[in-house]
């Protein structure tokens, strides 16, 4: 079945239509492909979909790349991360995974409070905690792991956004909104290509799509 066809049927957006017409295949495009939100929605229509402990770990890994924009000292976005890969391995209960994943919405809370209290600019530096926290919060989930994915991908793209939008209201005397911008949609394309070859590494060729999906998709 022809790219164009697979995504009319399940679906896909506009923008990823567009560009899907630039690549030849499914597999070329799988292997180019620098949006990790569109890689991500095409997994839930493959037969690796219910893969739940590859793509929790590839969940942690989206996660883990947020710390970065975590305040030293706070440990229970990574806490909750490390438990979810031992959730993943058969080696934590889901009681432990909720607990972790409670922490970190907790963690996430404490950022959104801070940014509520200070100026504008540290309040986007402030975001970049609370979505950072939040990916890690998405990887403990205890819901689907495809879910989960998600969750953390978008929450640690939202990050590296929020934290350039802090660099550039910092750094920006004039037309500080206009850069903050710029600088915002630039970070988070390149997490999200960062994040695509993440999924190339435990999806390193697009899994084969559900014959059954693409009957059922209107």
């Amino acid at each position: 079945m022809e790219l164009s066809t697979i995504l009319i049927r399940t679906g896909a957006c506009l923008d990823a239509r567009i560009w899907a017409k630039t690549q030849p295949d499914l597999g070329t495009a799988w292997r180019e492909c620098k949006r990790s939100d569109w890689m991500i929605w095409l997994l839930a229509w493959t037969t690796l979909s219910q893969d739940d402990s590859r793509l929790r770990l590839m969940a942690c890994d989206f996660a883990e790349a947020a710390l970065i924009y975590v305040p030293v000292g706070e440990d229970r976005p990574r806490q909750a991360i490390e438990v979810a890969r031992r959730f993943a391995a058969g080696d934590a209960t889901r009681e432990e995974l909720a607990a972790a994943r409670d922490a970190a919405w907790d963690a996430a809370w404490d950022a959104a409070r801070a940014a509520a209290r200070d100026a504008a600019g540290a309040t986007a530096c402030w975001d970049a905690a609370r979505a950072a926290a939040g990916a890690a919060a998405g990887a403990a989930a205890g819901a689907a792991a495809r879910d989960a994915t998600w969750a953390a991908a978008g929450a640690a793209a939202g990050a590296a956004a929020g934290a350039a939008a802090w660099a550039a209201a910092r750094d920006a005397a004039r037309d500080a909104a206009w850069t903050a911008w710029d600088a915002t949609r630039a970070t988070r394309a390149a997490a999200w290509a960062a994040q695509s070859d993440i999924i190339r590494r435990y999806f390193p060729e697009c899994p084969e799509i559900k014959p059954e999906l693409l009957h059922k998709a209107v």
